[in-house]
């Protein structure tokens, strides 16, 4: 499997990807809202495009279907249930498809709402397997809820999905966030290591070349898989004083998505 991360350079701060067949050089433009790039990309690299997967409605994610299509005839992917929302959707995929790319690709799909209750994420199944997660999980943080998201269902996709895959999987967001999340981590846990060490590594990267966490160093650096550190809920319930002794996970899960939604 072959992945390329493209950055857009946008306001938005997205990132659109390109993943290949080394065999066929067939590729799978996940959220190519840059199609200009993705299709240079794709150009330098010899590949071709001939299928689009949209991890969730949002037009900062699927704006360059249209074109993309128009230059590829590329098949468009999407969760089932944005059939209505995604423009000239070809398939819609439920939790456990897989998308095969080429001969050698496989990416099984995650059914991940919260962000939007229509979200997909993709597993890569290789050497090192990888998450395409969209705007579910960020390096150091989670999606937000505002349009059409749930922070419960966000809390049972991060409890019941994204907890329980290999530490060793690799890491790729829809945009990147990465330094003011992990601001946002030591704001609630000054004294993470992990977090401060990796701020000071990547406070000056270039995004077109970001640093690609895996989901092992995730747990230590954001505060969405941190929910039992004694430091993040002491600091919560100083905050919140009608907060219980030992609040359970899902209580602190949806306290830090309420307080990262004003920070």
């Amino acid at each position: 499997m072959l992945v390329k991360q493209i950055w857009t350079a946008n306001a938005l701060r997205n990132y659109n990807y390109l993943i290949a067949c080394p065999e066929t050089g067939e590729a799978l433009a996940i959220d190519p809202l840059d199609h200009a790039r993705c299709l240079a990309t794709a150009r330098d690299e010899g590949w071709e495009i001939t299928q689009i997967l949209n991890t969730h409605e949002h037009r900062d994610h699927t704006g360059g279907n249209e074109a993309l299509v128009a230059a590829t005839g590329a098949q468009v992917l999407a969760h089932h249930a944005a059939r209505d929302r995604i423009p000239g959707l070809t398939k819609g995929l439920a939790a456990g498809d897989v998308i095969r790319v080429g001969k050698t690709v496989e990416l099984e799909c995650l059914d991940t709402p919260g962000h939007t209750m229509c979200h997909l994420c993709l597993l890569g199944h290789a050497d090192h397997p990888a998450l395409f997660c969209g705007d579910t999980l960020f390096n150091a943080g989670a999606g937000n809820c505002h349009n059409g998201g749930h922070p419960e269902a966000l809390y049972r996709t991060f409890a019941d999905q994204l907890s329980r895959l290999p530490d060793d999987t690799l890491v790729y967001p829809g945009h990147d966030y990465m330094v003011n999340n992990l601001r946002f981590t030591l704001s609630r846990e000054p004294d993470n290591r992990h977090a401060t060490e990796l701020l000071d590594q990547v406070a000056d990267q270039d995004p077109a070349h970001a640093f690609v966490t895996t989901l092992g160093l995730e747990k230590e650096i954001s505060t969405f898989f941190r929910l039992n550190s004694a430091t993040l809920i002491a600091k919560l319930k100083s905050e919140f004083p009608d907060l219980p002794e030992n609040p359970d996970a899902k209580t602190v899960f949806l306290k830090l998505r309420e307080l990262r939604n004003s920070w």
